[in-house]
């Protein structure tokens, strides 16, 4: 893809993107679940648009950001546990959770493209090793971060109703740890798989040859 091909693209996935966020902030299950579900999507669209001219990302990247954002808007409306679609595999397969939280962060790990995508361009790092632990390293602790920020906002709302739905972990105690799992998993295949394509974008889209280093 070249030129204005690219930029519809990406101006597409933004509309796509405006349109849940529009959907998603009528009448959802809290406003402030929803705040606080949705305003770290928020803030990444907002440093993207106004990035967009001197930093801008491979479509790609912008996919992934896009999935994430509707995952989130989706996520803020009903509140994680109790998003409908997976309230009705629950019932269907008898599981005793709503796993769209699960699946989220699973989905997250795609992220660590972005990241990829940022050292590569950014630092000296280079296709490789090095480039595949560090990536998988930063997306671990972004996940590690939002459990912490989860459980301290727990503590200041005294595990009160929208904390409870904000950390979603449904009576597991081990719902951080099994967040934390799912992102790395999903980082270490999003590596795995989209690493050759997004070498192929890197230099299609922005001249950049990731190739052969």
């Amino acid at each position: 893809m070249k030129g204005k091909s690219i930029i519809t693209t990406h101006v597409l996935l933004l509309l796509i993107v405006l349109a849940v966020f529009i959907w998603s902030i009528i009448k959802p299950h809290s406003l402030l679940s929803w705040l606080l579900e949705a305003t770290p999507a928020i803030i990444v669209l907002i440093i993207l648009l106004s990035t967009y001219k001197k930093f801008r990302l491979t479509t790609l990247s912008y996919f992934i950001i896009a999935i994430m954002a509707v995952l989130m808007f989706v996520g803020g409306h009903y509140t994680y546990s109790k998003v409908p679609l997976f309230n009705w595999i629950k019932d269907t397969f008898d599981f005793k959770r709503n796993h769209y939280d699960r699946f989220g962060h699973f989905i997250k790990g795609m992220f660590s493209i972005v990241i990829r995508e940022l050292l590569l361009r950014k630092t000296p790092l280079t296709k490789g090793t090095w480039l595949f632990w560090i990536t998988t390293s930063i997306s671990l602790a972004i996940s590690a971060m939002y459990e912490i920020i989860e459980w301290l906002y727990f503590i200041i709302d005294k595990g009160g109703k929208t904390a409870k739905n904000f950390l979603g972990n449904q009576g597991d105690i081990w719902d951080a740890q099994w967040d934390m799992v799912l992102t790395l998993t999903g980082t270490i295949l999003a590596l795995l798989f989209l690493s050759k394509l997004h070498n192929k974008l890197l230099q299609k889209e922005l001249g950049k040859d990731h190739s052969k280093v």
